[in-house]
Parts: C-alpha cells; sequence; structure tokens
C-alpha cells in the first residue's frame, strides 16, 4: 500500500519530475560538450621466468603473479615517469606521465597491461612506446642481481602499442542515459519527500480519515465559478451542477432512519467556497421538489444575498432582536420553492445573538415550514459562530477546499464541531480536481436542452404574470413601471 501511495504522489507531482529530468539532461549535455576528447593508448606485457621441469613451472608461475602485482606499481613510480619525460619530451611532466598512467592485471595471469589517457591522440601513442621500451629496461636493471648474472625474470610486449581511434571520453549516450536515470530517481525523490511533507488536503480520501465522516460530494473545480457560482442556465448542465445533484441524493439519504432537516454548513477557514456550496445545494434541493429555506447565518461577512442578487439589508438579525416578523423578510428566489432569509444589518455582538433563545425558537418555528433548512455560518477556526449555530441544528456539513487547507486545520474543525456533540452529516470537497475520465462520462450522458423559441416581450411579461399570481406571490411589475415615470 505504501508504494502505491508513493506512486500517487509522484503522478500528482510530475512536473517536478520532468523538470529535474529536463536539468540532469541538460547538465549531462554540458558536461559532454565541455569535456575535452580523451584517447588511450594500451600495452600489455607479458612476464616470465626460465624453468627446469613442471614442478618448477608450477612455482614459477605462482612466483610470477605475486611478482605482476609489484610491476603494476612500478609502471606509476617517479623513477619510470623521469625516464620517460628524459627520453621523449612530448610536453609532460613526470607528475603528469604519472597521472594518466592506469595498469590492469587479470587474476590467475602473469598479464599485465598499461593505460595512458591523453587529449592528444599522436601524443598518447608516442608516450606509451617510450613507456612501454623504459619499462622492460627498468625492470631488467632491477631484476639483475649484483654479481651480474642474468636476470631471473623477463618481460615481453606481446600486445601493442596501440591507440584508439575514436575518443573514450566524454561518451554522450552513456552520460545521457545516466543524467535521465539520475534525474528521475532525484525527481521521484523530491516528488515523494515534497509530498510527504505537504500538509494540505489534497485528496478526498484524506479528507475522509481526518474529519471521520463519509464523503458526501466532490465538487469540481471551474474555471468560471467565481464570475458565476450558481448552477443556473448554462452552468446547470454542467459537471459541477451535477455533483450539487449529488450531494443533494446524498445529504437526504446520509441517515434514512434520522433524516436531518435542519442542516448547518460551515468550514474551516475563509474564502474555501461555503457560501457558493450553501446556495447550489438549497437550489439543487428546491430543483427536486423541496420547500427550502436558506438561512445567512454569518452574521461577520454575508454573502448570500450577494450570490443570490437578494436585499440583504434587512434579515435574521432584526428578526432576532425584534424589529421585524420572520415573514416580512424572507425572499422567493427565482421561480423555484427556494425562500432565503438574509443576514441584515451587523451586530456587535453575532456570537451571542445566534445562541440567544430567539434564534432557538427561530429555528424551531421555522423547521415547521419548510422541508430543509440550509443555514449558512462562520467558519469554525475564525470565531465560534458556526459552533453555535452548528449545536442548535440536526446535523453539520464541512466544507474543505482542495490545495488551501492544511490537514491540521479541517482537524481542528472537526474538532471543535465533536466537542460540543455536534452530529457530523458529512464532508464536502469543493474545488477538487477531476479525472479526465469523469467529466468525459458525464459530458456523454448529460441532457442538453433545445432553446426555448423566442417570445415577444409583451407576451412574455403577461406569462409571468399569470404564473406569479397563480403562484400567490406578489407581482411588482405594474409598481416599478409606475415608479419609473
Amino acid at each position: 500500500m505504501e508504494v502505491l501511495n508513493y506512486l500517487r504522489l509522484i503522478r500528482r507531482h510530475w512536473w517536478i519530475v520532468l523538470i529535474t529530468v529536463m536539468v540532469a539532461l541538460g547538465t549531462a549535455a554540458l558536461i559532454t560538450v565541455r569535456t575535452p576528447a580523451q584517447y588511450q593508448a594500451s600495452v600489455t606485457f607479458f612476464v616470465t621466468t626460465p624453468s627446469q621441469g613442471v614442478s618448477d613451472a608450477y612455482a614459477g608461475g605462482l612466483f610470477l603473479q605475486q611478482r605482476v602485482k609489484s610491476y603494476a606499481d612500478l609502471l606509476t613510480s617517479d623513477r619510470l615517469a623521469q625516464s620517460v619525460v628524459a627520453a621523449s619530451p612530448l610536453g609532460l611532466t613526470a607528475d603528469q606521465v604519472r597521472g594518466h598512467v592506469s595498469t590492469s592485471t587479470e587474476t590467475g595471469t602473469v598479464l599485465l597491461r598499461a593505460t595512458f589517457t591523453d587529449t592528444d591522440q599522436p601524443r598518447a601513442l608516442k608516450t606509451t612506446e617510450t613507456l612501454s621500451a623504459k619499462f622492460v629496461e627498468l625492470v631488467q636493471k632491477v631484476e639483475t642481481p649484483p654479481d651480474g648474472r642474468s636476470p631471473l625474470i623477463k618481460i615481453e610486449v606481446v600486445s601493442g602499442p596501440r591507440v584508439t581511434a575514436s575518443p573514450v571520453s566524454p561518451q554522450p549516450v552513456r552520460n545521457l542515459a545516466v543524467g535521465g536515470l539520475v534525474g528521475l530517481l532525484l525527481g521521484a525523490g523530491l516528488s515523494v519527500l515534497r509530498g510527504v511533507a505537504d500538509v494540505r488536503m489534497r485528496d478526498a480520501a484524506g479528507l475522509q480519515r481526518v474529519t471521520g465522516s463519509p464523503l458526501l460530494g466532490e465538487i469540481p473545480f471551474a474555471a468560471n465559478a467565481k464570475s458565476s457560482p450558481l448552477i443556473v442556465g448554462e452552468a446547470a448542465n454542467s459537471a459541477r451542477a451535477e455533483a450539487f445533484r449529488k450531494l443533494r441524493t446524498n445529504l437526504r439519504f446520509v441517515d434514512a432512519h434520522e433524516p436531518a432537516r435542519v442542516i448547518a454548513v460551515t468550514s474551516a477557514l475563509q474564502g474555501e467556497g461555503k457560501t457558493s456550496v450553501v446556495c447550489n445545494t438549497a437550489i439543487a434541493l428546491a430543483e427536486a421538489g423541496w420547500r427550502v429555506l436558506l438561512i445567512d447565518a454569518d452574521l461577520r461577512r454575508p454573502k448570500a444575498a450577494d450570490y443570490l442578487g437578494l436585499d440583504g439589508a434587512v434579515g435574521l438579525t432584526d428578526v432576532l432582536v425584534g424589529d421585524v416578523q420572520v415573514g416580512d423578510v424572507v425572499q422567493r428566489w427565482g421561480d423555484k420553492s427556494l425562500l432565503v432569509l438574509p443576514s441584515g444589518a451587523t451586530p456587535p455582538n453575532p456570537s451571542e445573538l445566534l445562541g440567544s433563545k430567539a434564534m432557538s425558537d427561530l429555528l424551531a418555528a421555522l423547521r415547521e415550514s419548510a422541508d430543509i433548512v440550509v443555514i449558512d455560518t462562520a467558519p469554525l477556526l475564525a470565531v465560534t459562530d458556526g459552533v453555535v449555530v452548528a449545536v442548535q441544528a440536526d446535523g453539520a456539513l464541512l466544507v474543505t477546499q482542495q490545495g488551501r487547507t492544511s490537514r491540521g486545520q479541517v482537524a481542528a474543525a472537526a474538532r471543535a464541531l465533536n466537542s460540543v456533540s455536534v452530529r457530523m452529516l458529512g464532508c464536502v470537497l469543493n474545488m477538487a480536481r477531476i479525472a479526465k475520465l469523469d467529466a468525459y462520462q458525464y459530458e456523454a450522458y448529460k441532457v442538453v436542452v433545445p432553446p426555448a423559441p423566442s417570445v415577444p416581450a409583451d407576451r412574455a411579461r403577461a406569462v409571468r404574470h399569470d404564473e406569479a399570481v397563480a403562484a400567490g406571490v406578489p407581482d411588482r411589475t405594474q409598481e416599478l413601471t409606475r415608479l419609473s415615470r
């Protein structure tokens, strides 16, 4: 399961992997271009000794295998490097010759290989030829006994010297492959590290784990949601509108034995789209034929009236202080069974007013006059208003914006509700990133409503007047006409 979580983090932060791979490839290409071409010249020596019979040959072979290891160090000695420079002055110092020589031996053999690397191909070959000749002379001189007898060890050149026709370094294909692999591993590590260190709420599963409540809705992100927040008009056939219909269904059946009729909608922080969720949920419920009452109980920063295009100057605050009756300030929205009680004037003591007996009595009376009462409340972590209202409701709905709120903030909001025994109906992930496949499925099955035929303006006003009279809504067309004269 951990591996799957890591893969999800890498997929979520794919851009980090892409940038890291591109940077690694660019670095590898830059190093390849700036690295001078290197050529290698090599020579192979065979080490032997006179022997008598098979037993002497076996003992001599073991002796030579140990001796070859010493000769490998002799190839990189100062004495040999100085003799090479003295015999063939090619613009290199003794230290440079030593630094460019490398040796290798094969286990179980008496073969010794010397390799000289240089940026100049002819110089590499010339230096190797001189090196091989001087090395043979040096070994003979070192191995010759003081009495002048023949040396016990003999070295012969069996291969080379020869130089490579093409540079051995840099190798573009290998460098780019290594760079790409390193970039991929580094990018994957950074993606996982960023995902582990990221404390923001990123998915619906995490929201359910933190709140301990079911996910009732996942509202997709829409670019035009800020300018057109309501699911009306063309937006009524969008994937976002369908998400609110799913929320409506889940909200009605979250607890069939004890359905919630008064629902407080809140969030952890300000700006998580709580009010738009409240308004659109109320609209979706009204579309299904329910008598819905929306109460804007966010007395500090009310927005519901602005979203719905209503006058919010007089409303809940005025009802609670006894200045007006609730029936005088409730406004009908559109042609649906949706009534709205705006917030009214901003009071100096919102928490006390919302927790008063007048508020409790008002909710008890409104519960009987509507099928569902949806209440917009203040954010939980900012003030205590949301908790005060949620206690008086049948349950609370917690709205969280994806990628904005941290897991700790969501957990603190859930604890604030649980500490006063508020019934958590569920949670909603707002502005969620929905997979393209899900969006495609809705586009394939959505209902396309043909445009209505145009109606003359006079006829349209007459139809609206008849519908208003039939619904019992006062028609203000004549009054507006009289005032405009």
